[in-house]
Parts: structure tokens; C-alpha cells; sequence
């Protein structure tokens, strides 16, 4: 069968044979589909999805597929053709709000997608359970549970210990940073939609990094702010085209990651971050250091600098933390560091959108940061992570070496590759799709459009390093055998 119509027509097939079977019969095995009809495992499991998706089947765990029981007459739906009107009527004040507080989440779906079991995840943003701390986390959840008051409601600003750790995890021992000046978030992006609400007006223009993380062009844009890029090389953010951004736009805010940049892994070189604090501070703006990477070190990296938050003396760095990247995903959990009047203005903000964090969540995180159980985990958590950039960096090498990056990052999760010319990233994707692996393109990283076309590699998302390899293979297979240096 053809890749492009092979699932379509594989559902069709199995459509109409259950057309003469009872409710509770059961399908033939994958095994048996694939080798009957000639198609790949990745088009049967989608043909079966399709038709799950139909309610014509239900799939049971351990037993198989089976054809599903007729289903209930629905309910008759109402007219929701109004909602276009409504969601719309209002006029924009201005040309800059027209379609500026749209929220297009397509960038930050992408990695929340999790694909079929068959499929190698190569998108994936968030560590797989062989990287979590599981028994840590199992731990630290039945103390919390038996802490008197878990279940009360906690200060705004979160559990006073909780926020003395964060001031001493970003400022250092000993540092200026006090528990004063941090309020508790439901992870990064809550912090940072936070920042980006309270920092600025609707309609006002963002700086931020490009290419950049797609959660903080859809947090800008959701808010009805401007995203204005300003180019990334291998050494951070180009500050001599920051001046020159801050002066055409006036912006009060720039949003950038100086440690492992997500996409690029740049880190912002010595001279560079004094200069981004120097040409904000000249701009009377905002610097908001979202330093999404720092647990995510390898272990043979060279100690990262500081974060920007810890030589700020000014209160110009807005700095954000997370728990959630070197733990798990669902330990949502993350600071927000800032100074003088605008502390206060991030505490209102936040107190609007979610009252508080969750206190049984605020004394779990409490309770694995402060166990030895965090250092010995965040030990085996580089070595993984070295590992994994390892066997993906050689896998690249024997299968696709004109791929492979100039300056493959000792931090994150990530590597970021230039496609060759004349390749679209969206003909890739998908063909990497039907190959059995996903893979995220790079389009969704750009603010405006992208000078050339790029993929993004996640090595967190598998189980381990066969995996790896395997998905590499797979997206050699979709690129017609491999590039060339």
C-alpha cells in the first residue's frame, strides 16, 4: 500500500468486515493485519486508532481489539454557530490587536502529544519514567501526605520554606536573594505567563530570542503582545541587534534563556551577559531570564555561570525555575524571582489567575529537594543525559552525519539540525511520522519566518538508547537514505 492512503484504506477494510461480525468479536493481532494486508505496524495501530476514534472498537489492554457494542443514541446537539460571532464581534482598538490575543498552542501541542507506544518519540519535552525519580517522588509524596496542614490553604506567595530554597538554588549560598523576593508558580509556564501579563500592556511589543521556545510566542501572542525576534547565534543572543531592537520598539521586556537555549543549546557568552543586562538597564526593561535548563547539566560539562538573576543587583532580571523538566511532569512546580515593585505586581497577577499552587504539591516538592534523594538523582540524571546526547550524536553520525550540529550542547534535552536545502521540515515531519518516528519541526521556533528549515531531536522521551538508535534509523529511512557532510 502507499504510505499516504495505506491507513484510510486499511480502516476501510476492517470497517466493512466488522460490518458482519457481532459486538465482542475480536480483531486479528497486529502481527497478523501487518502481514495480511502488507502494511507497516505504525498503519495498522492507526487504523485501529481511526476506528476507535469511530467507536466501532475498544482496545483491552493484554487481550486485544475487540468490536464495540452499538452505541447509545446521541444526544441531540445544539446550534453553536453563534460562538464565531461572539468570539469575534469585538473591534480591535487598534491595527496591533487585530488577532493579537488569538491563542495558537500548535507549537507547545507538539511535544505534549504523546505519539503511539509504536512510535519513537523524538519530540517529546518531558523526561520518560526511566528518568524520574519515582521512588524519590513516592517518598516525598507519603511525607507530605502525612505533614500536618498539607491540605490547608497555603501564603500566596507559596510555603515560606520552599521559597528560602528557591532564593538560594538561583541567588547561591549566601546570595542577595531572600525568600522575599520569590513567589511559588505551577511550573514555567505558568511563571512565565505571569511574567509576561504583569510586565507589560496589551499591544506592547516582546523582544524575544529567534528562533525561541514556542510556549513564549503563544504566552506574548495569548496576551495580546508583539513577539519581535532578535537573532541567536552560537553564543546567545546577538546583543549588538538587541540595542538596536530595544531603540526601533521601545519594548520594556525581553524574554531569553541564557543557559541551553531551547532550541538552539546556545549558552550567552561572559561578554554577552553583562551587555544584555547593560542595554536593558539603558532601555528601562525587563530582562526575563527563563532558566528552564539549569538541573539539566551534563556530567561533562563545565560548570554553568551563574544564573543573570544572581548579578543583578538592580532588580532588572525577572528570573524563572522549574522543578518540573528534572523530575517529572506532573511535579508542576517553579519560582518567580523579582525585586522591588514589580514582585508585587507578579504576586497580584498570579493571585488572579490561580489563587495559589496547590499546598499538598508546594510540600512534596519541599520534601524531595530538601532529601538526599535530589542530589543523588540529579547525579544519575546527567550521567543520562550525557549518555543519551552521546548515542544520539553517533547515531547521527553513521546514519545522517550531514545533519549533525556544528556545536552539540553539554546541556538540555535537545539537538537542533539544519535540514539541506531544497527539504521541507513539514514533508519530513510527516514522512518521519509514517516511518515510525516523531520528530518536531522547526518552523513553530521563529517568530516571523524562518531563514531555513530545521528539526529538533529530543533524547528524553524514550525508554533508552536503543531507542535512540532505532529512531535515527527510521528518520534515515524517511530522508531517502541519509545526507551527507
Amino acid at each position: 500500500m502507499n504510505d499516504g492512503s495505506s491507513v484510510d484504506r486499511l480502516a476501510a477494510i476492517l470497517r466493512r468486515e466488522l460490518e458482519h461480525r457481532p459486538p465482542g468479536h475480536k480483531l486479528p493481532s497486529s502481527r497478523e493485519l501487518t502481514d495480511r494486508h502488507q502494511v507497516s505496524p505504525v498503519t495498522v495501530s492507526r487504523a485501529v486508532a481511526v476506528l476507535a476514534d469511530e467507536g466501532l472498537v475498544v482496545a483491552r489492554p493484554g487481550a486485544g481489539v475487540f468490536r464495540a457494542a452499538a452505541p447509545p443514541a446521541a444526544a441531540a446537539t445544539g446550534d453553536l454557530s453563534w460562538q464565531e460571532v461572539a468570539l469575534s464581534a469585538d473591534p480591535p482598538r487598534t491595527a496591533l490587536d487585530v488577532g493579537a490575543r488569538a491563542a495558537d498552542a500548535s507549537g507547545i501541542l507538539t511535544t505534549l502529544s504523546a505519539p503511539p507506544p509504536e512510535v519513537v518519540d523524538l519530540s517529546g519535552g518531558y523526561p520518560h519514567a526511566a528518568l524520574q525519580p519515582e521512588r524519590a517522588l513516592a517518598a516525598a509524596l507519603a511525607r507530605a501526605g502525612r505533614r500536618p496542614g498539607t491540605w490547608s490553604r497555603p501564603p500566596v506567595e507559596g510555603l515560606p520554606e520552599l521559597r528560602e530554597w528557591f532564593a538560594r538554588d538561583v541567588g547561591g549560598p549566601g546570595g542577595a536573594l531572600t525568600a522575599g523576593d520569590v513567589l511559588i508558580t505551577a511550573g514555567g509556564q505558568s511563571a512565565l505567563t505571569t511574567a509576561l501579563r504583569a510586565l507589560t500592556a496589551p499591544g506592547s511589543p516582546v523582544l524575544v530570542e529567534s528562533p525561541t521556545y514556542p510556549g513564549t510566542l503563544a504566552v506574548a501572542r495569548a496576551a495580546g503582545l508583539r513577539p519581535v525576534p532578535v537573532p541567536v547565534d552560537a553564543d546567545g543572543i546577538r546583543t549588538d541587534l538587541l540595542t538596536e531592537a530595544f531603540t526601533a520598539t521601545r519594548a520594556r521586556l525581553l524574554v531569553c534563556q541564557p543557559l541551553f537555549q531551547n532550541p538552539t543549546g546556545a549558552v550567552l557568552s561572559p561578554a554577552r551577559r553583562q551587555e544584555v543586562l547593560a542595554v536593558a538597564r539603558r532601555a528601562g526593561a525587563f530582562v526575563v531570564e527563563d532558566d528552564f535548563a539549569r538541573r539539566l547539566v551534563h556530567a561533562d560539562a563545565p560548570a554553568p555561570p551563574r544564573p543573570l538573576a544572581a548579578d543583578d543587583p538592580d532588580g532588572v532580571v525577572v528570573h524563572i525555575r522549574s522543578l518540573t523538566k528534572a523530575s517529572a511532569p506532573s511535579l508542576r512546580v517553579g519560582a518567580l524571582t523579582a525585586r522591588g515593585p514589580a514582585l508585587e505586581r507578579l504576586r497580584a497577577v498570579h493571585a488572579v489567575d490561580s489563587l495559589f499552587v496547590p499546598r499538598p504539591l508546594q510540600e512534596t516538592a519541599l520534601e524531595l529537594v530538601c532529601s538526599p534523594a535530589w542530589s543523588r538523582h540529579l547525579r544519575t540524571l546527567a550521567a543520562a543525559l550525557r549518555d543519551r546526547r552521546t548515542t544520539l550524536l553517533a547515531a547521527l553520525a553513521s546514519a545522517l552525519p550531514g545533519l549533525l550540529p556544528p556545536r552539540p550542547p553539554h546541556g538540555g534535552y535537545h539537538l537542533w539540525l539544519r535540514l539541506p536545502g531544497g527539504l521541507d521540515e513539514r514533508d519530513v515531519t510527516a514522512a518521519a511520522l509514517r516511518r515510525g518516528v516523531a520528530v518536531t519541526p522547526g518552523a513553530p521556533y521563529f517568530p516571523a519566518g524562518p531563514a531555513a528549515a530545521h528539526l529538533r531531536l529530543s533524547y528524553v522521551g524514550t525508554p533508552g538508547a536503543a531507542q535512540l538508535e532505532e529512531g535515527v534509523q527510521r528518520l534515515a529511512q524517511a530522508l531517502g537514505g541519509g545526507t551527507t557532510a
